[in-house]
């Protein structure tokens, strides 16, 4: 008796939880009519047929997006999609149309709907904003989840600083961004260059969302995607767990120093708003400061950084670079990921093709969207910030800009040291060959913004 008590109890309770979690969902879209929606930007069709929302690419205008009237801070938002092959979509979410910012540009989170070999859906691109913040080229899995010429379910999840999504099940995208805690959703139909696009759809239907007890809806799983972070100079509970620390504390400038001196250069660099910044000092093409390097060196690491270019700006980051107090203070070689605005500054033409171009090994191997298969960097102008990674496990190094793979060597080969014999570097001792070295920053003169530069060590 006890136990059939027992369990029409738990049956009681599962069908309580059940309910509740229904209740948290509102519907978006009432399957009959846009009440509640409104177009912008684009004149893409967008029609109903079924309960379902059909949007119809156009020649001749930009991308169209169906908002919202409401706008949304935390919540959990499920819909089905399914895109012909040819068009490439998303879903804006917590995004903005202001009169003010590009006469009313809509800007702010997608969750992409990729249906090329790229295979990116479920990625978060900021439109209008800042390009890729979570491309798919660091989540192999996720890249397997879409369903061509199918419906697809996405569970997107933004709470607080998160962005987590799903597509069929499959863990997308696991973010954490500062930039915008509220909007309107959207659905867009990208614009489209050919006339054999004309007419490719989209599909949206079963479109809701949960705005309250979202603790009843989430779903467990979101950390098996990769975590990217763009907390300011803060790290993740993610990141201590895995023994990330913060190589600068964003206020002092504790940890570093002149190269090949004892203390931080007096003039030319300066800590301002949470930001390292290196100075535009350069005066009759002399540099009136210099390098800065880390008080310790490193040999096996993963670095994160954050970095501004201002116009024509030149800079860089050098690895396992090694002291020598004989040579002038503010001077230090290594390997180095090269920091330069391509289309003003000189240097771009520079070298050997191209080799001295953002994200390259200085000199020595040229950047390239590897990640993609082309040589479109998507990299961010200057004004705007860029994050760079750098990945160094015995003798094997990788560059990465904004998420993309830029530069892959092995340090201690002799392809690699066949290019230092070519270069710049010919001359230097065992160059890049150090067991450990300190990290740089250059001071070339020109203003260039750093922040939220981290690491952790293998």
């Amino acid at each position: 008796m006890k136990k059939h008590f027992l369990a029409i109890q738990t049956t009681i309770l599962l069908l309580f939880c059940c309910l509740l979690a229904q209740a948290q969902w509102k519907d978006l879209f009432n399957g009959t009519d846009l009440k509640g929606w409104t177009k912008k930007n684009g004149n893409a069709e967008y029609k109903i047929i079924n309960k379902t929302i059909i949007g119809v690419s156009q020649l001749n205008t930009p991308n169209s997006f169906l908002c919202t009237e409401e706008t949304y801070g935390d919540f959990v938002l499920e819909l089905e999609l399914k895109v012909e092959a040819g068009l490439n979509s998303g879903i804006q979410i917590r995004s903005i149309s202001d009169p003010n910012f590009q006469a009313g540009k809509v800007h702010g989170y997608q969750v992409e709907i990729d249906p090329g070999d790229r295979a990116w859906s479920g990625g978060v691109f900021d439109e209008g904003r800042n390009g890729w913040l979570y491309p798919l080229s660091i989540n192999q899995k996720g890249r397997t989840a879409f369903r061509m010429g199918q419906w697809n379910k996405y569970h997107i999840e933004a709470i607080g600083n998160s962005i987590k999504t799903w597509v069929n099940g499959i863990p997308c995208t696991n973010l954490l961004d500062p930039q915008t805690a509220r909007g309107f959703i959207a659905l867009q139909v990208h614009q489209i260059k050919r006339e054999e696009q004309v007419g490719l759809t989209v599909q949206w239907k079963n479109i809701k969302i949960a705005t309250e007890n979202l603790q009843e809806v989430v779903w467990k799983g979101g950390e098996e995607a990769p975590e990217v972070s763009y907390l300011v100079n803060k790290l993740s509970e993610n990141e201590i767990r895995k023994g990330w620390r913060l190589l600068w504390d964003g206020k002092t400038t504790a940890g570093w120093r002149l190269a090949n001196y004892d203390k931080f250069p007096a003039v030319g660099w300066a800590v301002q708003d949470g930001v390292l910044k290196v100075l535009g000092t350069k005066k009759d093409s002399l540099v009136k400061s210099g390098d800065i390097i880390t008080d310790k060196e490193f040999s096996n690491f993963e670095l994160e950084m954050d970095f501004k270019l201002t116009t024509g700006a030149n800079s860089g980051l050098k690895y396992f670079v090694v002291e020598d107090r004989k040579k002038r203070a503010g001077t230090g070689a290594g390997p180095e990921f090269q920091m330069l605005d391509d289309k003003v500054h000189p240097d771009a033409k520079a070298g050997v093709n191209g080799n001295r171009t953002t994200g390259s090994l200085y000199d020595l191997i040229t950047a390239e969207n590897l990640s993609e298969g082309n040589k479109d960097k998507r990299m961010n102008p200057p004004g705007k910030w860029n994050k760079l990674r750098i990945v160094s496990k015995d003798g094997h190094v990788e560059h990465w800009l904004n998420n993309l793979k830029m530069v892959e060597y092995d340090r201690h080969s002799q392809i690699f040291r066949n290019l230092v014999a070519k270069s710049k570097y010919n001359t230097y001792p065992n160059f890049a060959q150090a067991v450990s070295g300190h990290i740089l920053l250059q001071d070339h003169g020109d203003e260039v913004h750093f922040r939220s530069i981290k690491i952790r060590e293998f």
